[in-house]
């Protein structure tokens, strides 16, 4: 006897799409301005930023992507879960986008190290103000979604870290200017890279633990199976499996053995209601076994 639910999920970033198409929108257009100044100016502060906001877009992009896809129905039979991983591996793509302008930007930069810069800090002033006004109406945007869906929050904080970008770049402007020396507009870049690079590889651990499909961020294996045996009438657990399937949809099996006499159907919406309201985990297939059962001892892996 199994346990569980379809397919037809509600996601609260459908209702904030708008928020997502507008914020999308600016990111997108500034971040071709970005990059035509940054390549004009000399900017590599400019042109690290336009990297970072590039990865941005993507972000947005598989954000929107997520919402629309969501519930959409699969016309192959094939797509069991849907086609909700498809913000993972646009995930997987960003931080391949974000590393590569990351030894892009640090390749550049060590190059110029001992050598003559000209660097225009008009343009650099300019584009980093416009880039600051324009983050700061996206976060606005987005922070209306971000306490009700990860998708939209996601979203919102690639924007926060990219604020801190449009900063550096207006810090190089304003130091370049000062000073008159352009090894300012080479250190902010190195400091933009290396933090491009360090969200990276931190979103790239998110996106191999989905992938690996290990236990969901914060949930114990041993304290879910603890909290399963502890249901009436449940005498042991095996075969448990928690995995997440994208953000904010975490997964779950589990075989559960029963006492002789233990009444399946209400050992079933025990089980369903401690991971439910425990754990979150609204898909959880259950197989109830009595004690007697011993065909899963054929199972070889």
């Amino acid at each position: 006897m199994s346990g569980g639910h379809g397919h037809s999920h509600g996601h609260a970033g459908a209702t904030h799409r708008w928020r997502l198409q507008v914020a999308f929108a600016l990111i997108a257009g500034f971040f071709v301005v970005e990059l035509i100044a940054g390549l004009t100016s000399g900017s590599l502060a400019l042109l690290s930023d336009a990297g970072h906001m590039a990865a941005d877009v993507v972000a947005l992009g598989a954000a929107l992507v997520a919402t629309r896809i969501a519930g959409r129905s699969d016309s192959t039979g094939r797509r069991t879960y849907g086609s909700f991983r498809a913000e993972v591996f646009a995930s997987g793509l960003a931080v391949l986008l974000m590393l590569g302008v990351a030894a892009y930007i640090g390749i550049e930069a060590i190059g110029r190290i001992g050598e003559p810069a000209s660097v225009a800090t008009g343009p650099m002033l300019v584009v980093g103000v416009i880039g600051l006004v324009i983050n700061i109406v996206a976060l606005l945007l987005l922070r209306g979604g971000a306490a009700e869906s990860l998708n939209v929050k996601g979203a919102y904080l690639e924007v926060v870290a990219d604020t801190l970008g449009s900063v550096g770049v207006i810090a190089a402007g304003l130091l370049v200017s000062a000073t008159g020396n352009a090894v300012w507009d080479t250190v902010i870049a190195l400091a933009i890279a290396a933090f491009v690079a360090v969200r990276a590889v931190m979103l790239g651990r998110e996106v191999l633990a989905v992938l690996g499909q290990h236990a969901p961020a914060g949930m114990d294996p041993e304290k879910v199976a603890a909290e399963l045996g502890a249901v009436p009438g449940v005498r042991d657990i095996h075969d448990l499996h928690v995995w997440t399937l994208t953000s904010g949809m975490n997964v779950a099996t589990a075989h559960l053995m029963t006492d002789e006499g233990a009444d399946p159907h209400e050992v079933l919406d025990a089980a369903r209601a401690v991971m439910r309201t425990t754990f979150g985990v609204e898909h959880a297939t259950l197989q109830v076994e009595p004690e007697s059962h011993t065909g899963c001892h054929d199972v070889t892996w």
